[in-house]
């Protein structure tokens, strides 16, 4: 499952100077770390070992999203906030490039659609030409670019806050370019959204941080409720589903990492082999009838099935749930330039075990020196071949002043609004691999 990207991490004690933001992509099985000088891309199938798959240069990478395995990066730089940049990174060839008229807060992508946030509108593309098709005006502001794309691109289900003030939640359909459903899923507004791998479930937490909730889409009902904790204003930085959508896994501001598990309690199961659990929990459910709403609440929301204590207090961090070598693993990417992996345990749950740590990288200035240096011998030779590093390092050309009609919510053409300025792909997008990305042919009007 892809997961919240980590921006602005506090500089502080234990962080990586080098680091800027991380994500997984959407099966994980690769993860994309934004640093000061570049980007890197990690291959995540191995427990014992972290290759890093790809290596590209270019300053103050914010975004950074890889699509599935394959060879399709979208990279986004401080440089150039307002640039999205969408690149080939094994020809080392640029496929095209859009520049809109705020920053780019998020990008989210999978196999049928492209999707880029901003403060008040959202744009979708067709990722098989990159052609806009949906600019989405005037949505409630949204600092963060809080948005989830469903993986699942039969369906491509796309939300966004409905809300700047309550955790409403927006559900459109990204394929058929239409508002399927209105949740009203927290009182204080939305701080983290994700899509389970087949985009049937639905997972938020509000700015509050104590409850997340699941829903079912496109229906938008409330299917499971989770206490994350009794602490307020703790920040959830990332949520997200295992493939299975049995488990969900939520990171914060705190040392605390929560999994919890999605089964329904059977009552029939319940009086097969009563324990002193399910009493008392009949109990609290027959007291609950006699208590105050918010009281009730509480006693019937589900608790962590397993936690994870990180060594660390006040990093962002994100989360994901992964099968690595047939095991059930939990991966922890944190702003102090290090990949944790713990083993979870399906059936009983409980405390999780580190496994292994992998540093990103070594931000040292000597290291850098060192690169750079590397870099000025080998000026020659990329002027004679240019390599992927080489080409994003490129100077941008500057983009055209020319202002073209956009889109509206309604799809008609609006006087006055921007349509992003771009560059579009010469042919239709269809990478080398044939395994990773799906083939696509011409097409005809």
């Amino acid at each position: 499952m892809e997961s919240q990207e980590s921006q602005d991490a506090p500089d502080g004690p234990g962080v990586d100077r080098a680091f800027i933001c991380a994500s997984f992509n959407q099966d994980t099985t690769s993860l994309s770390v934004g640093t000061k000088t570049g980007y890197q891309l990690f291959s995540v199938t191995a427990v014992d070992k972290l290759d890093c798959i790809h290596e590209g240069e270019c300053p103050d990478v914010y975004i950074v999203e890889r699509l599935f395995s394959s060879s399709l990066v979208v990279v986004v730089s401080l440089s150039m906030p307002r640039r999205m940049n969408v690149y080939h990174f094994k020809k080392g060839t640029e496929i095209c490039n859009y520049s809109y008229s705020n920053n780019i807060l998020s990008v989210r992508l999978n196999r049928q659609r492209l999707v880029v946030c901003l403060e008040e509108s959202v744009y979708i593309h067709n990722i098989k030409d990159m052609k806009l098709l949906k600019t989405l005006l005037n949505t409630p502001i949204n600092p963060t670019g809080l948005c989830a794309l469903s993986v699942n691109h039969s369906n491509s289900y796309l939300a966004y806050p409905g809300s700047a003030t309550i955790g409403e939640i927006t559900v459109y359909d990204a394929n058929n370019l239409s508002t399927l459903t209105l949740i009203q899923a927290h009182d204080s507004p939305l701080a983290a959204l994700t899509f389970n791998a087949s985009g049937t479930k639905l997972a938020s937490a509000s700015e509050k941080g104590t409850v997340i909730r699941v829903f079912n889409v496109p229906e938008g009902q409330r299917l499971f409720e989770f206490r994350r904790g009794m602490k307020r204003y703790v920040s959830i930085s990332s949520l997200s589903f295992s493939a299975d959508a049995q488990f969900l896994c939520a990171s914060s501001n705190t040392e605390t990492v929560h999994i919890f598990k999605l089964e329904q309690h059977s009552p029939s199961q319940d009086e097969e082999s009563p324990t002193w659990s399910t009493y008392v929990g009949k109990m609290f459910t027959a007291a609950s009838t006699y208590l105050p709403t918010q009281v009730s609440n509480m006693m019937h929301q589900d608790r962590a099935f397993a936690t994870v204590r990180l060594n660390m207090f006040g990093l962002k961090n994100i989360c994901a749930l992964a099968t690595i070598q047939k095991l059930p693993r939990l991966l922890v990417a944190s702003s102090d330039g290090c990949l944790y992996i713990y083993n979870v345990d399906p059936q009983d749950g409980g405390e999780c075990v580190l496994v292994q740590k992998h540093r990103l990288f070594d931000s040292s200035e000597e290291q850098v020196e060192q690169k750079e240096e590397e870099n000025l011998e080998d000026v020659a030779q990329q002027q004679a071949s240019q390599s992927y590093a080489a080409t994003v390092a490129l100077p941008s050309t500057p983009p055209s002043s020319t202002t073209l009609m956009g889109y509206s919510e309604d799809g008609g053409a609006q006087k006055g609004e921007v349509f992003p300025e771009h560059e579009f792909a010469e042919g239709p997008v269809c990478l080398d691999d044939e395994n990773e990305f799906p083939p696509f042919g011409n097409q005809s009007n």
